[in-house]
């Protein structure tokens, strides 16, 4: 099991990967109470090699449910508290020298760390937020022109206040693509929010190592052997392209948001239990891994229209092909709504 060579998905593999996967949401929701759908989101990027862009108020639980996540799975954790004085060296490190023997030597940065939580990533302007592209894109940082790996597995989990907060910076458009999933933290439920006194007023719930690293290793290569019909593949395509040709769209989807569809479907059919993915795997995570790579044009905005809202349009509009069961995953056969 700690093999990371990509498994063949025998019934036993998929159902231990999916004991881990569960494993891992039952131990953060102790920690975090909210949407149950969130921390899958979450476990979905880990799963899909991603990263996840977290966006809220303050006081929504982020940063515990980031906390919990990183706790939950082992390995080393470090927070970077983005700041509009915090400099790119602060991430990645710098060399310093040593007065005992002049010599230079790596202060490694914490970017240097298994998961790594970007807080508040957009109080610090674009040029402090582009230390982070490379080390999310090739997992390694480029230091004094000298290349440094980062470990496996590598998982940016950042948080971002909405944009009309007083002291905030919009991402660059490549920054906000190297996220596989961006994913909306509301107000908790008046229920959830009364667990969370429950909780909270009393001794808080400390989340324990439930994963190894290995684990997670594993889980990943599981995921990259879930099989993709053509069909899906195509149906990923087509939700991109409408937003391309969409006139309402200043800039739609890249081929990169295509395959993190398909990623994040991989992901989402192993958490479920399957070996294959479905067009409404694909539906599940569309939202989120579309939304923050699309922007609107001057007559969207004016008339009110969100990046959520088209994303809305384009699942209703596009058709698909449905994969039935009843044939051996073969296709059934005929377009269907996309809703």
């Amino acid at each position: 099991m700690n093999d990371a060579a990509a498994p063949s998905l025998r019934p036993e593999v998929i159902s231990q990967a999916q004991a881990l996967a569960r494993a891992l949401l039952d131990e953060v929701g102790r920690a975090y109470v909210g949407h149950p759908e969130i921390p899958e989101r979450i476990l979905v990027a880990l799963l899909a090699r991603g990263h996840c862009l977290l966006e809220g108020v303050p006081g929504v639980a982020k940063t515990t449910l980031i906390k919990a996540t990183a706790a939950a799975i082992g390995g080393a954790f470090k927070r970077i508290q983005f700041t509009p004085d915090l400099l790119p060296s602060d991430i990645t490190g710098t060399y310093v020298l040593s007065p005992r023997d002049g010599t230079f030597s790596l202060r490694r940065g914490p970017i240097f760390a298994h998961v790594v939580l970007g807080d508040e990533i957009n109080r610090a302007p674009a040029k402090t937020q582009s230390a982070l592209l490379e080390a999310m894109q090739e997992r390694q940082v480029t230091i004094d022109g000298e290349t440094h790996p980062l470990a496996e597995p590598f998982f940016v989990l950042a948080t971002q206040n909405p944009l009309e907060q007083e002291g905030t910076y919009p991402l660059p458009e490549a920054q906000v693509d190297r996220f596989l999933l961006r994913v909306v933290v509301p107000y908790p439920t008046a229920e959830d929010e009364v667990r969370v006194l429950r909780a909270y007023s009393a001794k808080p719930p400390v989340p324990q190592p439930v994963l190894t690293l290995d684990n997670v290793l594993w889980l990943q290569s599981v995921a990259d052997a879930v099989h993709v019909e053509d069909e899906v593949y195509a149906y990923a395509v087509a939700l991109a392209q409408y937003t391309r040709t969409h006139p309402k769209i200043a800039l739609g989807a890249s081929p990169r948001a295509s395959l993190a569809l398909v990623l994040a479907a991989r992901a989402v059919a192993l958490i479920d239990g399957r070996g294959f993915t479905l067009p409404d795997d694909v539906k599940r995570v569309a939202q989120a891994v579309m939304a923050h790579r699309i922007l609107l044009g001057a007559e969207a905005e004016s008339e009110g229209l969100t990046p959520a809202a088209l994303v809305e349009e384009a699942l209703a509009r596009v058709p698909y092909r449905r994969l039935d069961a009843r044939d051996g995953g073969g296709l059934h056969g005929r377009a269907v709504s996309g809703r």
